[in-house]
């Protein structure tokens, strides 16, 4: 069965303390329903340096990837309907990527 990991992409963050614990305890009932498919349930990941040929840029980008998640699915399309369910979504200004890991031989 094929890997996939989920980037989260935004910096959507909850508008209360309110609402950032109600989003951890989606969170986390959606990761438990996901069972064995689970293989890193989540990492976030602090804003990111950007290293280029020409140098060095440490400028806030509004799309940057705040963290990933990689699981396991039988298909892109099962992987779609894992990833539709991730309560990140409900956030404003929240986007995902879903792509298949390759695995290297």
């Amino acid at each position: 069965m094929p890997n996939f990991i989920i980037t989260y992409r935004g910096r959507a963050k909850p508008k209360s303390s309110e609402q950032g614990k109600a989003h951890v305890g989606k969170w986390r009932d959606w990761i438990s329903s996901l069972g064995d498919a689970i293989i890193n349930p989540g990492t976030p990941l602090k804003e990111a340096t950007i290293i280029t040929a020409n140098g060095i840029s440490q400028e806030p980008n509004p799309n940057a990837m705040g963290g990933f998640m990689i699981f396991t699915a039988d298909d892109m399309e099962a992987a779609i309907k894992i990833a539709q369910g991730d309560p990140y979504l409900e956030m404003e200004g929240a986007t995902l990527e879903l792509a298949q890991i390759i695995e290297m031989g």
